[in-house]
């Protein structure tokens, strides 16, 4: 539930509230979420600033810097990742601004693929045929001692801040290692099929520790949210690119859609039901112009079960809180303490 001062005024006007208790209310309510990451132009301008430097140390680096050599590039990192660490310690201990602390020690592990590429070449411990900017772009089982440096990286500044933000760099970097790992334990003549499968399972992995996360976790702040992110994308994206040819198959795709809707329903995890409501509109797009695409009832049938749905939604709305309350009692104790603080 979001909370304007708009609506503070009308609970004021309706007297559920003192006028005078409206602004210091409002004061303590801003203050409450400030660290919270939401839709402001602040937050925005806090974001798209790191994502900007971020990029321009990864994504977006040119082959002119490997005109560095090995050494140049490991010091560069070096002093990069310095400067980042400074910015952390000033921004969360001398400004109090914990968002720009998070996007300031994400940078810092964001450089570890860096410096850790930089060594090996300074070593002489590098195969040709690949540059720092390939990671980014192509899948490699070499880039796996990267990966693991940097997971190393970002789970010591993740027990030295403990800042949510910084789970984004761990988040992605396992989902590079989920496209790395199938060349890495099958070959590197190893099927798009077979790479299917092992994105999806370290996917579900990850949604599963995400999970874990969630359940363990106390505090207000958001750690999991990246986790399910890249975790969901991993174990959808390759659900969805396996190919069946029974129509067997194809329902119990839709199945997994809807039980995402319903995990996502209950975690109150957006990305769970955005994923799972384009598959299943992906489904009866298969139906529409595969199996019935002959059928003029179909789209009459269609239009009715849609309507159905927005009934049940309807029916849902209004017994809610009893039903949910019903549904939860059959919950473990943590899992329902979960429900609870998410909604």
């Amino acid at each position: 539930m979001k909370i304007t001062h708009a609506s503070l005024e009308e609970a004021a006007r309706q007297g559920l509230i003192g006028v005078g208790q409206v602004a210091p209310l409002w004061d303590f309510l801003q203050a409450q979420t400030a660290d919270q990451p939401s839709f402001r132009f602040t937050h925005i301008l806090y974001y798209f600033g790191g994502l900007i430097a971020i990029g321009a140390m990864t994504l977006f680096m040119n082959l002119g810097w490997e005109r560095f050599g090995g050494w140049g590039l490991f010091w560069i990192a070096l002093a990069y990742a310095g400067a980042g660490l400074w910015l952390t310690e000033h921004f969360l201990h001398r400004l109090k601004l914990a968002i720009p602390a998070g996007i300031a020690a994400a940078f810092v592990v964001a450089l570890a693929p860096l410096a850790i590429y930089g060594l090996q070449v300074a070593f002489g411990w590098w195969a040709d045929g690949r540059v720092y900017r390939d990671y980014h772009a192509y899948i490699d089982w070499r880039w796996l001692i990267m990966e693991l440096g940097t997971l190393a990286v970002g789970a010591v500044m993740l027990w030295r801040y403990r800042l949510p933000f910084l789970v984004m760099p761990v988040a992605a970097t396992l989902w590079y290692m989920s496209m790395d790992l199938a060349p890495f334990l099958f070959g590197a003549t190893v099927d798009w099929e077979m790479r299917k499968f092992v994105s999806l399972w370290f996917g579900l992995l990850m949604i599963l520790f995400a999970f874990w996360v969630d359940v363990r976790s106390r505090q207000a702040r958001d750690y999991p949210f990246w986790l399910y992110l890249f975790g969901v994308l991993a174990f959808w994206g390759g659900l969805s690119m396996l190919r069946s040819d029974s129509e067997l198959g194809k329902f119990l795709y839709l199945c997994v859609n809807l039980l995402m809707i319903g995990v996502g329903a209950t975690l109150a995890r957006r990305v769970f039901v955005v994923c799972g409501g384009l598959g299943a509109a992906g489904y009866v797009g298969h139906l529409a112009y595969e199996v019935f695409r002959d059928s003029m009832l179909f789209p009459f049938l269609l239009t009715l079960i849609g309507l159905g749905v927005i009934w049940l939604g309807i029916l849902w709305q209004r017994r809610e809180e009893a039903i949910a309350a019903r549904l939860r009692a059959f919950l473990p104790a943590p899992l329902r303490a979960l429900v609870a603080r998410r909604h």
